[in-house]
Order: structure tokens, then sequence, then C-alpha cells
């Protein structure tokens, strides 16, 4: 019973120095890390649930490894800043996988590539058509930037003279049944206003909304708990 509770406070604690350690490394989402990333998390991640079940092992020794990788990475990163080479070196490079429509062969087999991972990429970029591409690159991170062809660009309001306005944010006035005083008053808008429109759409509770947000254009989406499919 007593190895039960060593197991649960390692396991906490592992945890709770686990979630400081990558937030004091990086604040970009998972799928923006460059491989030398993903190493420092696999690490510490190993090193983590070690300290949590490996209790033959003192917890000292998996602090100081895990304050060690800490340190190592977050002076990696500050030299990455500070340096290109070492940027180059830890992040890498990007590959080029089509220049002015004309796919790379070379490149794509130096990073083992295939003609199916292109497409599936492209596909997730909703390009169906490799004709359509200008260029392609493959990022640090692994992700695939794409540029279409001029003629295949899709056309915007400046293409064709159409003068807009700028929008801002949409905001948030109900949230789970209440309303966001606050985000209320920067809109300068009352209660009154409020049940007004949900009476309009013949909503006479308020609690029966999930979501209230109101549009830069002014207009109120309103998703309620039972929707009406």
């Amino acid at each position: 019973m007593k190895e039960a509770f060593i197991v649960v406070y390692r396991t906490i604690l592992a945890l709770v120095i686990l979630f400081a350690s990558t937030k004091i490394l990086t604040k970009r989402s998972l799928s923006k890390l460059t491989y030398f990333d993903y190493l420092a998390v696999a690490t510490l991640g190993t090193l983590a649930g070690n300290l949590a079940f490996n209790i033959k092992i003192k917890v000292e020794v998996f602090l100081i490894s895990i304050f060690v990788v800490t340190v190592i990475v977050y002076i990696a990163s500050y030299i990455s800043l500070k340096s290109q080479f070492f940027r180059k070196f830890f992040a890498g490079e990007k590959t080029v996988l089509i220049q002015d429509g004309k796919i790379l062969e070379k490149n794509m087999k130096n990073i083992k590539y295939t003609y199916e991972y292109l497409n599936q990429q492209l596909r997730q970029q909703k390009v169906f058509d490799i004709n359509k591409v200008e260029h392609a690159i493959i990022e640090p991170n692994g992700e695939l930037s794409v540029k279409l062809k001029a003629k295949n660009e899709p056309v915007t309001p400046k293409d064709l003279n159409i003068q807009t306005n700028c929008e801002s944010l949409a905001i948030e006035l109900i949230l789970d049944g209440k309303i966001i005083d606050k985000n209320l008053k920067e809109k300068n808008l009352s209660k009154v206003w409020i049940k007004n429109e949900l009476k309009n759409r013949g909503i006479l509770n308020i609690k029966e909304v999930s979501y209230g947000v109101l549009s830069s254009k002014g207009k109120l989406f309103i998703d309620l708990y039972k929707d009406q499919m």
C-alpha cells in the first residue's frame, strides 16, 4: 500500500515538472515543433515517466536529469536565436519539392518523400491537382507550404477592385446560458437588447443558449443546448 502512495506522489510530481519544463521551453503548438524540439520533449517525457514508476531510483536523480535536459534545450534555443548556423543545425532547413511547377525528384529522394505522400499533403492543403502548383516547400517542422500558379490563385476583392471594410473580431455575449456583462458593455449593448434578440428568435429563457457571439457585422449567432437538426 505504501508503494502505491509513493507512485501516486511521484506521478503527480512528474506531471508538474514536465508541465513546467515544457512551458519554459516552448509556447508553440506541438504541430509546429522541429525535430530537435520533438527530441527534447521525448527525452523529458521518458524521464518523467521513469520518475513516476521507477521507484528504485531516487527522485533527486530524475530531478537533476530533467533540469539538465531543460537547461541544455533552453541554451540551444537561445543560441539558435542568435546564430543562423545553429538555427539551421538544430531546426533544419526547408526543402523545395516543387519549383516553377516542376517536381525536384532529387530533393524528394534526399528526404525520403514519395509521390503518394506529396499528393496526400497537397490534398490536405485543398489542392487536388498537382498541375496547379507553382511552388511547394517542406518547412523545418515537416509541414508543406504551397503556392499555386497565378492563374489558379483564388480571386480576392482587391483583384476585382471591390472596396471592403476592416472587420473587427467577433465577441462572445453569452456563454453557458449566462450573459457576459463585460463584453456587452464593450459593445455598448444592454441586456434588454439581447433579450429582445432572443425573444425575436423564439427563445424565452437565456438558459437555453449554450453560446452567443456577435459578429463584426453586428449579426448575433446563437447556438442552443437543444439543437434542432
